[in-house]
């Protein structure tokens, strides 16, 4: 853990056992999805391909506003 991870209180020592992954309704099965758990302190994303593989890990609030960003277009998708 770098030192700047430890002052804003981040660990990679997060808990996946628990974590309820869920895929959007709107995923194709052309595998190119990823799966989202809402961990309460943490949003947890990894690929659906790769399930035992590196999860990112956002804030809560970041995730929702990158939602709210993506709902409003603003990534051209």
């Amino acid at each position: 853990m770098t030192s700047m991870e430890r002052r804003r209180g981040m660990s990679h020592e997060i808990d996946f056992s628990r974590a309820v992954w869920r895929k959007s309704t709107r995923s194709g099965g052309n595998g190119s999805c990823v799966e989202v758990a809402d961990l309460g302190t943490v949003v947890a994303v990894r690929d659906s391909k790769d399930r035992g593989g590196p999860a990112l890990t956002f804030t809560p609030e970041a995730w929702e506003n990158f939602m709210q960003e993506l709902k409003a277009g603003e990534f051209g998708l």
